[in-house]
């Protein structure tokens, strides 16, 4: 294994940098959806305040009931930061081979994914905090929701393709010309509504409802723990529009060879990145039961309808 690049690029460094530029064009990009302002002191136009913030979350003091189960609650913060770490590495970022590769890598990573949400509740429950363990429920109860139509869509591009390999399936899109978002369309856009119940993000940020209860599964958490679950929310962006990125728009594969896969790669998740952010400024938040109700009663119809169309078009 190439240790240069597991550290720098496509590795470790690469996708912290990465993670805070994402957190810093959000947070521009929905302020001035609202007519704010947004990060602006830090650094040129505000963009080095996600590391600032980081630091200085890295430098508070580290506050810890005694009530809590420490165990859990102090592994939490690490497990949670590690998953979508290593999920990313089977993204393909500068090429369509990822860093690691292998038949079922789509598979593996919808199952990481699953074990962020667990991890949400699990946190929240081992807090022993009144609204901790409300949003850890909460958190819980969405993935009820959204983890089902996310996993059936997510599976249209690998039909495509023949493969379970995100890498294979970058390969064929770059191979025949042809981003399988012409053929699943409404799988991408079930894929952006539960990535950002995923991330919970409004308006599915009912696990966190800081209106209803303070800072849900996260409110015990504070000083280095808060700052690595930061991080680890930072990454799960990139991991979100990486691999939407990945599925349904070519990676970073493009049009005009002489163009850097890392360019089209950061345009295309970019770009995901912004839709995502728009549609957070757009909403207000759903109740848990809209949620589901909802999703169980569109979301998971659409994405089997799509699944049956494609079928029914490769045929």
């Amino acid at each position: 294994m190439d240790i240069l690049g597991l550290l720098v690029f496509p590795g470790l460094l690469f996708l912290f940098a990465l993670a805070w530029f994402y957190e810093w064009l959000d947070r521009r990009f929905f302020a001035r959806l609202q007519n704010r302002y947004g990060p602006i002191y830090t650094g040129s136009h505000g963009l080095l305040q996600p590391l600032a913030d980081f630091i200085k979350l890295l430098a508070k003091e580290d506050i810890e009931p005694a009530a809590v189960d420490k165990p859990l609650f102090r592994g939490v913060p690490i497990l949670i930061l590690t998953l979508p770490l290593t999920a990313l590495f089977l993204i393909p970022i500068s090429g369509v081979n990822a860093f690691i590769h292998f038949e079922g890598d789509l598979i593996f990573t919808i199952f990481i994914m699953s074990l962020i949400a667990i991890l949400a509740f699990l946190g929240g429950w081992s807090s022993t905090n009144r609204f901790g363990t409300l949003g850890g429920l909460r958190a819980a109860m969405q993935i009820l929701g959204y983890e089902v139509p996310l996993a059936i869509v997510l599976i249209g591009p690998a039909i495509v393709a023949r493969s379970l390999s995100i890498s294979k399936i970058v390969e064929w899109q770059a191979t025949y010309g042809l981003w399988t978002i012409v053929l699943t369309p409404v799988g991408f856009g079930i894929a952006i509504l539960a990535m950002l119940a995923e991330l919970e993000r409004i308006p599915f940020d009912i696990p966190q409802a800081e209106t209803e209860i303070v800072a849900g599964w996260q409110t015990e958490f504070s000083g280095r723990k808060l700052a690595l679950m930061r991080l680890a929310l930072d990454l799960e962006v990139v991991l979100a529009a990486g691999l939407i990125t990945s599925l349904f728009l070519g990676g970073p594969s493009g049009p005009i060879a002489l163009i850097p896969g890392i360019v089209w790669f950061l345009i295309k998740s970019t770009l995901v990145v912004l839709i995502l952010s728009n549609l957070r400024a757009l909403f207000a938040r759903f109740r848990i039961d809209q949620m589901i109700s909802g999703s169980w009663k569109y979301l998971v119809p659409l994405a089997i309808l799509q699944i049956v169309i494609l079928q029914a078009l490769l045929r």
